[in-house]
C-alpha cells in the first residue's frame, strides 16, 4: 500500500512583473519520502519551495494552479491560517544559518520561541523541550549551547540549531533549501545524517533543494530537474542518474568533477565533447619546477586570537605555475592562511617571503599588485551602487596603472572579453548579472593589476555545479594565458582533485598532510585525510 500523499502541486505557475518564473509545476510528495529538487541558479528551485509556504516577499506577482497540503488547498488560505502551518506542520531550513538566526537572541531562546508560538506550554517547559532538541540534533552540552549567541557557534553548529528550530513542533514536511552548501564535507555529512535520522524518526516528508548532484544521488528517493522555471525531468533518482532522458540533465551530470581521472577541462553545455587529458599530461603542460626557488614561502607561522591558536607553526612553499590546494574542516585555519599571505592579519610568529623577500619589507603598493584574492561570494564582493566598468577600473586608478581613462577602459573591456563577458556589460550594475557572471566580473577585477599569485578562497562553492565547471575552466584557461600561480582553498574534494597539483590538509591549525594531489587521493597517510576523502565518497 502506497504512503499517504502529503503535498500535491498541480500546474502551479508564477509571474513576477509579468515575467514567467515558474510554469506548470506539478509533482507529488508522499509521507516519509525525500524529494530532491535540482537546477541552476534562476531555475526556480527556491521559488517553488517558498511558494509552498507562501513566503514570497515580492510585489507584483501572480500565481495560478493549486498547492494542496494534507488534503487542504494552501493557495486559498489567508495569511493568519498559513502562519499556524508555518513552523508547526511545514518547516524550512535555509542555506545560510548565520543570516537566518537572530544575532541578538540566544540560540536556546530562538528554539523556545517557536515552541511557545505553536504550543500551549509554559516557558519552563519550553526550555526543557529546547534542551531536548539541542541534544537531539547532536550538540554536546545543551545547557551551554542554549545560552550562546549564534556568532559563538561554528557554521555546522548554527545549522544544527536551525534544524532544531525546524523540527521543534514535529512537522509533517521539512523543506531543506541548500542546507549544506557552505559546509565542509565532514560537517556536511553530519548534517545529512542528522536530517535523514530525524526524517526516519518522525516519518517526515522532505523536499531537499541542492545543486550538489553527488549529495543528491545518495540522499533522496525521487528527483525533479528544473530549468528556467519548468520541470524538464522527474522520477526515481537511480534511474535518472543511470539513464537521463533530457539533454539538460545530462549536462548537469557531466558538469560534476569526476572521482577518478582528472580531465584538463570539465564538461559544460558548450563542451560536452571536450577532449580530456590525463593528470600526467596536465602536469607536463604546467611544467612546474619544484627544485627552483619558491615564489612564496611560509615559514613557521602561528596565529592566535586570545588564548585560541588558529595556526600552529605552519610551513610550506608555493612554486611558480602550480595550483596548491588547501583543504580542511570549518575552523581549520584555511582562510586565516589566506589572510596572512595577503597581509590582512598580523603573524604571531614566523614569516612569509615573496620571491625571497619578507612581505613586511615589500612596498605595499607593489605587494598588492602581485597577490590578488577571489572571494567565495560574488554577491557581496561587488559594490551594488557602482557599475561593473567602474569596479574594474577602480584598482587601476588607485595603483596608477594607466595615465588616461581611455586606456583604463580599454584594459577593462579586454578583461571582460577574456572572462567571457561583453562590452555592453561595462555599463551594467551587479544586480543585472547571475552568480556565475558576477564571479567572472570579480575574476576580471583581480586580473587588472597583472598579479603573479591569485588566492581563490572558496571561489566556486556558492555556485551551481555547471557554473562551477565554467568558472574552473575559465581559471584554467587564464592560467595558461597569464602564467598564474594559484592557492586554491576549498571544502569540495572533487573540485580540489580536478583543479590542483598539490594539496595541504589542515586540521585545527596544523598541517596534517602535504602531497601531490594524485598521490594524496590514492594513498592518504593520515586518518584525518582518509576521513575527509571518505566523507566525499573517495
Amino acid at each position: 500500500m502506497r504512503a499517504k500523499k502529503v503535498l500535491s502541486v498541480k500546474n502551479y505557475s508564477l509571474k513576477i512583473d509579468d515575467k514567467n518564473v515558474l510554469s506548470n509545476i506539478s509533482f507529488e510528495l508522499r509521507k516519509g519520502e525525500i524529494l530532491g529538487v535540482v537546477g541552476e541558479s534562476g531555475s526556480g528551485k527556491s521559488l517553488t519551495a517558498l511558494s509552498v509556504l507562501k513566503l514570497l516577499n515580492i510585489q507584483n506577482f501572480q500565481s495560478d494552479g493549486e498547492i494542496i497540503f494534507n488534503g487542504n488547498s494552501l493557495s486559498q488560505l489567508e495569511e493568519s491560517k498559513i502562519k499556524k502551518i508555518r513552523g508547526k506542520e511545514i518547516s524550512i531550513v535555509f542555506q545560510e544559518p548565520m543570516s537566518s538566526l537572530n544575532p541578538s537572541m540566544k540560540c536556546g531562546h530562538q528554539i523556545s520561541e517557536v515552541i511557545l508560538n505553536h504550543e500551549k506550554i509554559s516557558s519552563a517547559s519550553s526550555k526543557i523541550k529546547s534542551l531536548e532538541l539541542i541534544n537531539k540534533v547532536k550538540l554536546s552540552n545543551p545547557n551551554k549551547i542554549y545560552e550562546k549567541y549564534p556568532h559563538e557557534l561554528s557554521g555546522g553548529q548554527q545549522q544544527r540549531i536551525m534544524i532544531a528550530i525546524a523540527i521543534a513542533c514535529k512537522p509533517k514536511l521539512l523543506i531543506a533549501d541548500e542546507p549544506t552548501t557552505s559546509l565542509d564535507s565532514i560537517v556536511k555529512n553530519g548534517i545529512l545524517e542528522l536530517i535523514k535520522s530525524l526524517q526516519s524518526e518522525f516519518r517526515m516528508s522532505v523536499i531537499f533543494i541542492s545543486h550538489d548532484l553527488n549529495l543528491i544521488s545518495k540522499f533522496v528517493d525521487n528527483i525533479l530537474i528544473l530549468k528556467n522555471g519548468k520541470i524538464v525531468e522527474k522520477g526515481n533518482v537511480s534511474s535518472i542518474f543511470k539513464s537521463p532522458k533530457n539533454e539538460y540533465t545530462l549536462k548537469l551530470l557531466n558538469s560534476t568533477p569526476p572521482k577518478k581521472n582528472r580531465p584538463h577541462r570539465l564538461l559544460t553545455s558548450n563542451s560536452i565533447k571536450s577532449k580530456l587529458i590525463s593528470a600526467k599530461q596536465r602536469k607536463e603542460k604546467h611544467k612546474i619546477i619544484y627544485d627552483q626557488s619558491p615564489i612564496l614561502e611560509i615559514k613557521n607561522i602561528s596565529v592566535s586570537y586570545g588564548k585560541i591558536t588558529v595556526l600552529n607553526n605552519i610551513s610550506f612553499e608555493l612554486f611558480k605555475g602550480e595550483v596548491l590546494g588547501i583543504v580542511g574542516e570549518s575552523g581549520s585555519g584555511k582562510s586565516t592562511i589566506a589572510k596572512c599571505i595577503l597581509g590582512l592579519i598580523p603573524l604571531g610568529s614566523g614569516k612569509i617571503t615573496f620571491k625571497s623577500e619578507n612581505i613586511l619589507n615589500v612596498k605595499d603598493s607593489i605587494f598588492r599588485k602581485k597577490i590578488q584574492l577571489i572571494f567565495q561570494d560574488p554577491y557581496s564582493s561587488l559594490n551594488p551602487e557602482i557599475s561593473i566598468g567602474d569596479s574594474i577600473v577602480e584598482p587601476m586608478i588607485v595603483h596608477k596603472i594607466f595615465s588616461t581613462k581611455e586606456e583604463m577602459k580599454l584594459k577593462a573591456l579586454t578583461l571582460l572579453d577574456q572572462v567571457g563577458l561583453s562590452e555592453s556589460d561595462y555599463y551594467k550594475f551587479p544586480d543585472e548579472f547571475s552568480g556565475g557572471q558576477r564571479q567572472r566580473i570579480v575574476i576580471a577585477r583581480a586580473l587588472v593589476l597583472n598579479p603573479e599569485i591569485i588566492v581563490c578562497d572558496e571561489s566556486v562553492s556558492a555556485l551551481d555545479v555547471s557554473i562551477q565547471a565554467e568558472i574552473l575552466n575559465l581559471l584554467n584557461d587564464l592560467k595558461d594565458i597569464h602564467k598564474f600561480t594559484y592557492i586554491f582553498i576549498s571544502h569540495d574534494m572533487s573540485v580540489v582533485k580536478y583543479f590542483t597539483d598539490r594539496v595541504i590538509v589542515l586540521n585545527k591549525g596544523n598541517i596534517i598532510e602535504l602531497n601531490e594531489t594524485d598521490a594524496l587521493f590514492k594513498f592518504p597517510k593520515k586518518d584525518y585525510t582518509k576521513a575527509l576523502l571518505k566523507a566525499s565518497n573517495f
